[in-house]
C-alpha cells in the first residue's frame, strides 16, 4: 500500500509506522521530522507544517494514496482542512478519535461502538465527537471514505501510564515511589481500567487499513484485559522494587483543589470503570489479539524510563502539590478526631 500519515511518530503512531515499513509498504510522513530517524524502510518524508495548507497542497499535487491517516487532528476545523486536501486523493481516510468520547457516566461499564458519545467534562472529547460527526456526514452525503478509530489508554516504552499526574507526565510519581513518598491514587483505586500497548494497537490499526469493510465504520482498538488502578500502581511499584505508599483521594476533590485538568482526565475518563467489547474489531480483523499483558508491558516501560534520562521529566510543581494534598488530608483527619 501507499500510505500517508500526518504525524506518524507519536505514542500511538510510531508503532504503526514501524510495522508498515517492516511489512514493505510505502509510507509518506507529513511532520517536522524530529523523530523520523527512528524509522527505516520505504519512507518518504514530507517535512512541513500541516497547518500550511497551501504548501501541503503543492507537496501532494501529483500524489494519491491508498490510505491517509491524521494522528494530530483535534478539532473539526482541522478535519475540514484534511477534507479539502485529500478529497479524491485517497481510498480511505482514517481519523483517530478517542474512547474518552463515550458517555460519562456510563450506563453500562461494557463499552462497544454503539455506546452513546457524550462527555460534558472534557472539551478534548467533545471536539473528537464533533470531528466524528463531521466526517460521517461527509461519508453519508458524498461517499468520503472515512474510518473512525477510537483508542483508549495506549502507551509506549517512553512513559508509564498512570492516573493523576502533572504536566510533565508520570515520572514524578515514579520518583515519589522510589523516595518512599505517598502516591495519590484517584478514587478508592478499585475501578477497572484498560491499558493497551502501542504494538498491539498497531496490529489492529493496520488490519483496518485498506479494509473495505471498515469504510464508514467506527472501531475501537483496545486490549481485552482490565485491571484496577490499585493493581496498576502495585505493578509499577513492584517493577521499581519498592513498597507502594498509596493515598486514595476522591477525583472530585483532586479536581477541586488543582489547576490540572482532572475534570476531563479523571471525571470524564479515568475515574470510570471501563471494559471494552472488541468483537467488532475482531470481526473486521480476524485473528487480532492484544498479546502484551499489562504487567509485562508496564515493567518493560519502567525499565526503559529508568535507563533513558530523556524520559525522566521532573515536575517540582506537581510534587509539591501532592505533598499539599496529603498534608491537607492528614490535617482534616486530626481536626475531625479532635
Amino acid at each position: 500500500m501507499k500510505v500517508l500519515f500526518i504525524g506518524g511518530t507519536g505514542t500511538i503512531s510510531m508503532a504503526i509506522s514501524r510495522l508498515l515499513l517492516a511489512e514493505g509498504h510505502t509510507l509518506y510522513l507529513i511532520n517536522r521530522g524530529s523523530r523520523n530517524t527512528g524509522l527505516s524502510g520505504d519512507l518518504i518524508e514530507l517535512k512541513a507544517d500541516i497547518n500550511d495548507e497551501e504548501a501541503i497542497s503543492a507537496l501532494i499535487k501529483d500524489l494519491s494514496f491508498d490510505v491517509v491517516a491524521d494522528f494530530i487532528a483535534f478539532t473539526p476545523a482541522q478535519l475540514e482542512r484534511d477534507h479539502r486536501l485529500f478529497r479524491g486523493k485517497t481510498k480511505q481516510f482514517i481519523y483517530i478519535s478517542s474512547a474518552s468520547a463515550y458517555q460519562k457516566p456510563l450506563s453500562d461499564y461494557r463499552i462497544n461502538e454503539g455506546t452513546p458519545l457524550a462527555n460534558p467534562y472534557w472539551e478534548y472529547s467533545r471536539n473528537k465527537i464533533a470531528g466524528e460527526e463531521y466526517l460521517m456526514k461527509l461519508y453519508r452525503e458524498e461517499g468520503f471514505p472515512v474510518t473512525i478509530v477510537r483508542p483508549s489508554h495506549t502507551y509506549d516504552e517512553r512513559s508509564v501510564p498512570l492516573g493523576a499526574h502533572g504536566n510533565n507526565g508520570s515520572y514524578t510519581t515514579l520518583k515519589r515511589m522510589l523516595e518512599g513518598k505517598p502516591v495519590i491514587i484517584h478514587g478508592d483505586g478499585t475501578s477497572l481500567w484498560t491499558l493497551t500497548h502501542n504494538s498491539d494497537f498497531a496490529k489492529g490499526f493496520t488490519g483496518l487499513m485498506g479494509n473495505v469493510h471498515a469504510i464508514g465504520e467506527a472501531v475501537q482498538i483496545t486490549s481485552d484485559e482490565s485491571l484496577t488502578w490499585n493493581q496498576i500502581y502495585e505493578i509499577v511499584a513492584d517493577a521499581l522494587g519498592v513498597k507502594l505508599n498509596a493515598v486514595h483521594v476522591s477525583s472530585e476533590f483532586l479536581d477541586a483543589c488543582s489547576d490540572y485538568d482532572f475534570a476531563g482526565s479523571l471525571l470524564g475518563d479515568k475515574a470510570n470503570t471501563v471494559v471494552f467489547d472488541n468483537r467488532k474489531l475482531k470481526r473486521l480483523v480476524p485473528g487480532f489479539t492484544a498479546s502484551v499483558r499489562a504487567d509485562q508491558g508496564l515493567k518493560a516501560t519502567v525499565e526503559y524510563v529508568l535507563s533513558h534520562p530523556e524520559c525522566q521529566k521532573e515536575d517540582p510543581e506537581f510534587d509539591a502539590w501532592c505533598n499539599k494534598v496529603v498534608s491537607a488530608l492528614d490535617e482534616a483527619v486530626r481536626k475531625i478526631k479532635g
